[in-house]
């Protein structure tokens, strides 16, 4: 009677400690579910950003709200808006120097974290920022703000601002010092539920 009350008591702490970790492994998308993210959202306005001017951006940045912190790896598309072969720069920015963002290590409530970017052609993590809610540069209206300032010797005048226009999708804004100098789309995975 004892040997089996031991193998169920055993079994029940066995169980939550797998629902735990598959839990955890559920939150935090690898760079193969990440791939998949790119056939899953087929409907992305990304391509259509694509197209857009530089003001037809910022009107679409400008009506967005901040939405909430993206968490996780991201899917990052440079924009260069007005810019000749506008979807060839954008192919050879993320082939070449970068793939988008990771979103990790969040404060109590997620109001703030840390982010780092997913550079060179093999998509290392490098170059860490701080995110964290604040008023944008360009209309003073919340957003979300990446910010290189304390963290990077080499990115320390950029900052980012990205608000979410669509679920899951960010449209973003970089800026060199005080000037702005390039758009952004960030796109997080798709739920496997959704």
């Amino acid at each position: 009677m004892n040997a089996d009350t031991d193998t169920a008591t055993a079994d029940t702490k066995q169980q939550p400690t797998k629902r735990k970790t598959q839990a955890t492994k559920a939150k935090r998308p690898t760079r193969k579910a990440a791939a998949s993210t790119r056939e899953q959202r087929t409907d992305s306005p990304v391509r259509q950003w694509l197209k857009l001017s530089r003001e037809e951006l910022d009107s679409l940045y400008q009506k967005a709200k901040p939405g909430s912190i993206p968490q996780g790896d991201t899917r990052g598309t440079a924009i260069l808006a007005g810019g000749p072969l506008p979807r060839v720069f954008a192919g050879l920015a993320r082939l070449l120097a970068w793939q988008g963002k990771v979103f990790d290590l969040f404060s109590p409530g997620y109001s703030n974290g840390v982010v780092v970017n997913k550079i060179t052609p093999l998509g290392l993590n490098l170059i860490v920022a701080k995110t964290y809610r604040d008023q944008s540069w360009m209309d003073g209206k919340e957003t979300i703000v990446i910010d290189y300032r304390s963290t990077s010797l080499l990115a320390r005048k950029i900052r980012d601002e990205i608000r979410e226009v669509e679920p899951g999708v960010y449209l973003g804004k970089v800026w060199w010092g005080k000037r702005r100098i390039l758009d952004f789309a960030l796109e997080t995975p798709i739920p496997a539920n959704a």
